[in-house]
C-alpha cells in the first residue's frame, strides 16, 4: 500500500475506527477517507484522526481510493455496495469487509460489484470487543489477530495478494478459506461462544439478580461477550443460522450428557468430561501467539 493509493473505511465503529487508526499509523502518507451515516460520527472521526477525510456520502468516500473496507453490520452491506457500484471509482478498486458471516455477504455483494468491474474479496479480522463505537477504537486492535480471507474462483490473484499484504501490515495472521468453511469455523469459535455467554447470563441471573455482588473473574470472563450489541448479533446469527444451529445441537447434546452425569452422581464420567474439555482448551494458543 503506497502513498499514492487511498483507503476508504465505511462505518467508523470499533472495527472501522480501529482500522482507521491502524492504517494511519502504518501508512502515514496514505489518504484515508472515512464515511459515517451520521454527521456527528463524521465529526468524531475528524476530531480523533485530524488527517483523515471525513465523508458524508459513500460516493465522496470512494474518490481516488484503491481499497474500500465495509465495517457496518452485515445486513447493511448490500445497500452500501449498491452505492459503491453507482459511484465513480478507480479501475483497481478492491472492496472487502470485516463481517462475521461470509456465505451470505459474498453471495449478496459479489454480483453487485462484479457487474461494475469491481473486485470483492471477503475479510474477517478475528478482533473486536463487547464494547462498541469510535470512542473504544485503538490502533493495536489487530496485532496478532487472525484475519480470515475468503477468495473464490473470481478473485484475481493480484488483488488477493494486495489484501493479504494489507492485513499482514496491520499485524494480522492471514488465513484463507472458502466462505462456507469460514462460516462453519466461526460458528464454532465465535458465534457459539456468544450464544452460550448469553444463555449463561440468562440462566444465572434472569430469575434472581441477587448473586451479582458475588460475581468474580470466572463469571465476568465467561459472560463478557454477552454484553455485545444485540442488533449486530441478531444479524450475524440470522445470516449464519444453519451453522449456528448445528453448533447449538452439539452443545445441547453435551449439556444433556452433563445433566445425566450429575443426576447419577457419576464422578468418573464427570472427571473424564472435564478432562477432555481441558485437553481441547489447552490446544488453543494464547492471544499474543504469532
Amino acid at each position: 500500500m503506497n502513498q499514492e493509493t487511498g483507503i476508504a473505511i465505511l462505518a467508523p465503529g470499533l472495527l472501522g475506527g480501529s482500522l482507521a487508526l491502524a492504517a494511519r499509523k502504518r501508512f502515514p502518507l496514505t489518504p484515508i477517507r472515512v464515511w459515517a451515516r451520521r454527521a456527528e460520527a463524521v465529526e468524531e472521526v475528524r476530531q480523533r484522526i485530524p488527517s483523515a477525510i471525513g465523508c458524508e456520502s459513500i460516493a465522496e468516500c470512494m474518490q481516488g481510493v484503491s481499497l474500500a473496507i465495509l465495517c457496518m453490520p452485515v445486513q447493511h452491506m448490500p445497500a452500501a455496495a449498491q452505492q459503491i457500484a453507482a459511484a465513480a471509482v478507480r479501475p483497481d478498486l478492491l472492496v472487502t469487509d470485516v463481517g462475521s458471516v461470509k456465505g451470505s455477504v459474498v453471495a449478496a455483494l459479489e454480483p453487485i460489484l462484479f457487474a461494475k468491474g469491481i473486485t470483492f474479496i471477503g475479510s474477517h479480522p478475528m478482533a473486536g470487543s463487547h464494547t462498541t463505537g469510535m470512542a473504544n477504537a485503538r490502533a493495536d486492535l489487530f496485532q496478532h489477530a487472525a484475519c480470515l480471507l475468503t477468495p473464490d474462483e473470481k478473485s484475481p490473484p493480484a488483488a488477493l495478494e494486495r489484501l493479504r499484504a494489507f492485513w499482514a501490515s496491520l499485524g494480522c495472521r492471514v488465513l484463507e478459506m472458502s466462505p462456507a468453511q469460514h462460516d462453519h469455523h466461526v460458528a464454532r469459535i465465535s458465534h457459539l461462544p456468544h450464544v452460550m455467554a448469553a444463555l449463561t447470563t440468562l440462566a444465572a441471573l434472569k430469575n434472581d439478580t441477587s448473586p451479582i455482588p458475588c460475581a468474580a473473574g470466572g463469571f465476568r470472563d465467561t459472560t463478557r461477550v454477552a454484553a455485545g450489541d444485540p442488533s449486530m448479533w441478531t444479524g450475524i446469527l440470522h445470516d449464519n443460522r444453519h451453522e449456528v444451529l448445528a453448533a447449538l445441537q452439539d452443545a445441547s447434546s453435551h449439556l444433556r450428557e452433563l445433566i445425566e452425569i450429575i443426576e447419577n452422581d457419576d464422578l468418573t464420567r464427570l472427571q473424564s468430561l472435564l478432562a477432555e474439555a481441558k485437553q481441547l482448551r489447552d490446544l488453543v494458543p494464547p492471544p499474543t501467539a504469532a
